[in-house]
């Protein structure tokens, strides 16, 4: 299918709707998803984010402009998954347990203010990668209407700037705790330590990055093509001082550039989710 047909068929499932709620994260593809559904339902679409430790705060002021762009009536709620152990003990299934939390709480509101459908922003690139919390939402009844018409990430982008969003070239966030190898405890205070990290390279003019934090290091991941400009260019000693002030002992950077889901090269094969949900 083409752009336009893709786009076509994502409008006719929230034809189908009457009403719809939607997991907004305020990353490119569920803002994409909340665009339409609201385009289709109008007040009857709901975008409600969790807010945890693990959400950066320039994330959370993004994605509440964002939602007011677009005019979707938006909510915020509290996620209480740092008090899980099963999930700060940062296994290999961690983001299992954030989902599960999440979408337990969305589905209380759904079923209190009767919406039938929780929509989530997972699209078709997803279930080729390993992400446990697709397996939490299908468990609890979320759709995916990105991987039922199998757009790509590729293709939110272009859908996104077709529609006129402003952010459609926005880096991919996902969150904080991604950051941490599996089995290193989270804790809110290393959350905030590798979220400033990230805000500091980012007020640089860095955007596609990661600070991946292993102990008291951070290693800071770029652009390939950023790293010369980065060595060059950057205060270093003024970086190592800040990065140290927040609780980092040393500081590395990482020669091979960022690669997205580079921690992952542990794990073993995996079978990737069943892409379609019929609510809840």
């Amino acid at each position: 299918m083409s752009i336009q047909q893709k786009l076509t068929a994502l409008t006719a499932i929230f034809q189908q709707m009457e009403k719809a709620l939607i997991a907004y994260s305020g990353g490119v593809d569920s803002s994409l998803v909340a665009k339409v559904a609201y385009d289709v339902l109008g007040d009857k679409a709901l975008a409600i984010t969790g807010v945890s430790p693990s959400l950066l705060p320039e994330e959370l002021d993004e994605a509440q402009q964002q939602a007011e762009w677009i005019g979707i009536r938006h909510e915020l709620i509290e996620t209480e998954e740092m008090n899980n152990p099963n999930y700060t003990a940062n296994p290999v299934n961690r983001c299992y347990f954030c989902k599960s939390e999440l979408h337990d709480k969305l589905k209380i509101i759904a079923q209190q203010r009767g919406y039938p459908y929780i929509i989530d922003g997972v699209n078709v690139d997803d279930l080729r990668d390993y992400r446990p919390g697709i397996q939490a939402a299908r468990e609890r009844g979320v759709r995916s209407p990105l991987a039922e018409v199998g757009i790509s990430k590729i293709e939110v982008r272009e859908i996104s700037k077709l529609l006129g969003l402003p952010w459609w070239d926005k880096p991919s966030q996902p969150c904080l705790s991604s950051r941490f190898p599996y089995g290193e405890k989270i804790t809110p205070e290393k959350l905030y330590r590798v979220g400033r990290a990230e805000i500091y390279l980012r007020q640089l003019g860095y955007k596609n990055l990661r600070v991946r934090c292993d102990g008291d290091t951070a290693r800071i991941e770029l652009m390939p093509e950023d790293i010369q400009k980065f060595v060059c260019n950057t205060n270093l000693q003024e970086l190592v001082s800040y990065y140290q002030s927040l609780g980092f002992k040393y500081v590395t950077l990482d020669l091979e550039g960022y690669r997205s889901g580079k921690l992952n090269r542990q794990l073993p094969s995996f079978s990737p989710p069943i892409a379609r949900s019929k609510g809840l």
